[in-house]
């Protein structure tokens, strides 16, 4: 059986950080942004954590 291949959009989107966990970006800022507040775009602009839930799922798409 060939071997598993990562995903590879996946691992375009994602970054380890240090302690081991994957850090992302946020939907909804790549259009549309003046319909938006700055407090709203501001929060949109940091990364933020995978949640714990959806680690598994993830992780088994980026063994490869």
């Amino acid at each position: 059986m060939p071997k598993m291949k990562s995903h590879s959009g996946l691992k375009k989107r994602l970054k380890r950080t240090g302690s081991g966990k994957l850090k992302r970006g946020h939907a909804y800022v790549s259009h549309l942004s003046h319909n938006k507040t700055h407090k709203q775009k501001k929060h949109l602009a940091k990364a933020a954590l995978v949640h714990p839930s959806d680690m598994k799922r993830i992780k088994s798409r980026l063994q490869g």
